[in-house]
């Protein structure tokens, strides 16, 4: 009966979680990175080895979801005006590698094979595209992503997204069984024109409205709710036009750059993108028929080889034209030399048209998925190649091509109340980057209509500091209003960044105390410069001298400063009260300054 009831997702989903804990991390071990541990995962579990999990392309199917949820992210982090910056590469670098990959590779086809060249055509044009899920990935473990060798490479592979309609137009066009029902491409081009102008307008004027009253309302569940909504909204907008769903979420991730939510929609979102690529890389993996490989592995590694050069050329000679150094661009074209994973799309839509037979689509498909398997491996050594320029090399560590702020570093400010607008407008004098996290919606909304950005999210929460740049950052200053628990807050933020200078606000004498046992040197207590400088006034305007006001400061800051040495080497918060001022204090009038006595 207990057999009976159990979902039937539950055993294959034991079985990947499983092959990825063990595989995933020993790859990583030996610095093999985690995308090709995902694919040795997926051919020892899949039906060509173990047979452990049934029907790839199943799984295949729901895991796009994770491409899906990448591109949103991606999205995230390209503000318009970013996104328009990279306009030549786009449309103009971006476009020549699609046409001439994707000729030359037809070319090789004819060569190879007796393919017609309608055949090698619907074959070759595919072969030109990369694996976008798999480059970005490779880019972000190494964290260049957002380096000027990241931003020319994604630009490739945006373009490329762009292009799966003219494919799957000329696909059709091509195909000797027609669908009477298919629109013709001028229509699709339309319709695609017309969602994306759909997907601007409502990522720029009704979702920020919709996340400001569920950031208001504080109510998590439903923010992270209304974030796959947005993401999977915009991807079934693209599916029902047979366009793209990747693109369509990569538009709404654009949209909401420049959002104050944009934070906490990354880090909300990412648990989901790194179980979906995850299990993406699985089910590609899965997919290699390793019947196909034995019987023909002499052509797949032929066709391997053929096309990862033809590429790989093709990227170097136009990186060079578009005036990328000779290292990078060789660097750049053995990244993106492997297939893609719309080439499954499109050799299943070339079978069905009768241009190209099942087993024809079966052998290219197994070429796609070998050279996706061993480009981390190619990536690895590309790090390595030194060829003229010796500041040509991928870099090893962060590498930004730009970011908010200044040129003196990057602070993040937790907390854009009173006391937080203070620091980071002196901050921001020194030409220090800031970026501000707060939790009030409405105080975001404010601090906007005075020109401040300030960021929806939890600043406490690692996932959120991390999408708002904390490896980047030189410094973390929490100016939150409130005792909160420093213990809980700061442990998992000093396991990850020992290293990150750490100022904090102390709500009074009991939270500055908790703050120093958490390890923070440099604490603020939020009361006691105003409440010195009233006592200040106070004394001047009892006529007290200038001189006498100095010394009384300066005897009660050092009662306060021996009181918490005491306090903080005892668990009684009573230690040291002798310390405090309950009476007059007498001076030496010689060091006032010839006071006299009875003043003083």
């Amino acid at each position: 009966m207990a057999a009976a009831e159990t979902p039937a997702f539950l055993p294959e989903a034991v079985v990947y979680l499983g092959a990825s804990v063990v595989l995933v991390p020993l790859f990583i071990r030996f610095k093999l990175g985690a995308v090709l541990g995902y694919l040795a995962a997926g051919i020892i579990i899949g039906p060509s080895l173990l047979g452990l999990v049934s029907e790839p392309e199943q799984v295949l199917k729901f895991a796009e979801f994770g491409i899906v949820l990448l591109l949103f992210v991606i999205g995230l982090e390209l503000q318009p005006s970013r996104l328009w910056a990279l306009r030549r590469d786009i449309f103009g670098l971006g476009a020549a590698q699609v046409i001439l990959c994707g000729l030359a590779l037809t070319g090789l086809v004819m060569a190879m094979t007796s393919f017609t060249w309608q055949a090698a055509l619907v074959v070759g044009l595919p072969l030109g595209l990369s694996s976008t899920a798999l480059v970005m990935q490779l880019l972000n473990e190494r964290k260049i992503a957002g380096t000027a060798f990241g931003e020319r490479s994604f630009s490739m592979l945006l373009f490329q997204d762009l292009a799966i309609v003219p494919l799957l137009t000329i696909v059709a066009a091509l195909s000797r069984v027609p669908d009477p029902d298919a629109l013709p491409g001028w229509q699709m081009a339309a319709m695609t024109v017309a969602a994306l102008v759909f997907l601007v307008l409502v990522g720029r004027f009704l979702l920020p409205p919709v996340f400001r009253i569920i950031g208001t309302l504080g109510a998590r569940e439903a923010f992270v709710a209304a974030a796959l909504l947005s993401v999977l909204g915009s991807a079934l907008l693209m599916a029902s036009l047979g366009l793209s769903m990747a693109l369509g979420a990569f538009v709404a991730g654009v949209m909401l750059a420049e959002s104050p939510y944009r934070h906490a929609l990354e880090a909300d979102i990412e648990p989901f993108r790194g179980l979906l690529l995850g299990l993406f890389f699985v089910a590609i993996g899965m997919t290699l028929d390793l019947g196909v490989v034995r019987a023909q592995w002499a052509l797949i590694i032929t066709l391997v080889i053929g096309v990862m050069a033809v590429k790989t050329g093709v990227i170097f000679a136009l990186a060079r034209a578009f005036g990328t150094g000779t290292t990078r661009a060789f660097q750049m074209g053995l990244l993106l030399s492997q297939g893609g994973e719309f080439g499954f799309v499109l050799f299943a839509e070339a079978a069905r048209g009768m241009l190209i037979s099942a087993s024809a689509a079966q052998l290219f498909g197994a070429v796609v998925t070998v050279s996706m398997a061993v480009t981390p491996l190619i990536f690895l050594l590309a790090s390595r190649i030194r060829i003229s320029e010796a500041a040509g090399a991928i870099p090893d560590g962060p590498e930004t091509a730009g970011h908010d702020g200044g040129d003196r570093g990057r602070a993040i400010i937790v907390g854009g109340g009173r006391f937080g607008q203070v620091v980071a407008q002196m901050l921001a004098a020194r030409g220090v980057g800031v970026t501000t996290i707060d939790l009030d919606a409405e105080l975001i909304d404010v601090s906007r209509q005075f020109g401040v950005k300030v960021y929806y999210g939890d600043g406490r929460r690692t996932d959120i500091l991390r999408a708002a740049g904390i490896e980047n950052a030189s410094l973390l200053v929490f100016a939150i209003d409130g005792a909160w628990d420093p213990a809980v807050t700061l442990g998992p933020i000093r396991n990850q960044w020992p290293e990150l200078p750490i100022l904090a606000r102390a709500f009074d004498r009991m939270h500055l105390l908790a703050l120093r046992h958490a390890g923070v040197e440099t604490v603020v207590r939020e009361t006691f410069e105003s409440g010195i400088a009233m006592g200040r006034e106070a004394l001047g305007a009892l006529g007290t001298p200038d001189e006498l006001i100095d010394a009384i400061e300066g005897e009660f800051r050092r009662r306060d400063s021996e009181r918490l040495d005491l306090q903080l080497c005892s668990d009684d918060p009573t230690t040291g009260s002798d310390t405090l001022i309950r009476s007059a204090l007498t001076f030496d009038p010689v060091a006032l300054g010839e006071i006299p006595m009875e003043e003083a």
